[in-house]
């Protein structure tokens, strides 16, 4: 066999086991399943997705600030999750949603299994492609905050939903409390202020998507 092509077939094989390593990884977060087949198609079309970022002014001058707002955040997501989890922990109304029926306490575990998809989502949000497999999660994701699906993907015995209201309640903690990060690897401040507005419409977007499964049919 000649050497180039020893060579070619070692990096392929490199190549291979990276991919897998990286699906592996994805696969480790407890419950993440963005772009699995078994998740419901999304009540809401795309063309409705694409009417409400035009009732959002969401361009592509956010989705631009958006991706690069990864590169920032990428490796500040504990940091970040220390924040808004110390919120979470301070404010009764909100650290209610993960107590434990049986002991009335927050549950431990509960809480540690959506932090590592808190983590997911700040990466999802900052690179997501808007296409159906995104519009797919994000109703999942409303469904696990309602009866239908609340606790079941944690396996958990906790308070049945989480209020609509504080959902949308919730992007302003979220976005405050993210720009500092946003600000930290030396960005100019215009470039800064682009990538915390398209946070806020991006957190908007999905709190109100979100919100579906709250909805009476026909409503939304």
């Amino acid at each position: 066999m000649k050497p180039f092509l020893i060579a070619f077939l070692v990096f392929a094989s490199s190549q291979i086991a990276l991919a897998e390593s990286a699906k592996a990884k994805k696969i480790e977060i407890p419950g993440y399943t963005m772009g699995s087949h078994e998740l419901k198609t999304a009540p809401y079309t795309m063309k409705d997705l694409e009417s409400l970022q035009k009732s959002l002014l969401f361009g592509e001058e956010d989705v631009k600030a958006l991706k690069m707002s990864k590169a920032i955040l990428a490796d500040q997501t504990d940091a970040i999750l220390d924040v808004w989890y110390g919120f979470v922990a301070s404010t009764p109304e909100l650290v209610y949603f993960f107590k434990n029926n049986k002991t009335g306490q927050p549950d431990g575990a509960y809480l540690a299994s959506v932090r590592k998809r808190f983590a997911q989502w700040i990466l999802d949000t900052a690179d997501a492609n808007y296409d159906q497999a995104w519009l797919n999660y994000q109703y999942e994701i409303g469904l696990r905050h309602a009866p239908a699906k609340k606790n079941k993907t944690d396996k958990v015995d906790s308070v049945k939903l989480v209020n609509f209201r504080y959902i949308p309640a919730l992007t302003i903690p979220i976005t405050t409390t993210l720009k500092p990060f946003l600000a930290k690897k030396g960005a100019k401040a215009e470039d800064v202020e682009k990538m915390h507005q398209a946070w806020l419409k991006a957190v908007l977007l999905q709190s109100i998507l979100w919100s579906q499964p709250f909805v009476k049919d026909g409503q939304f």
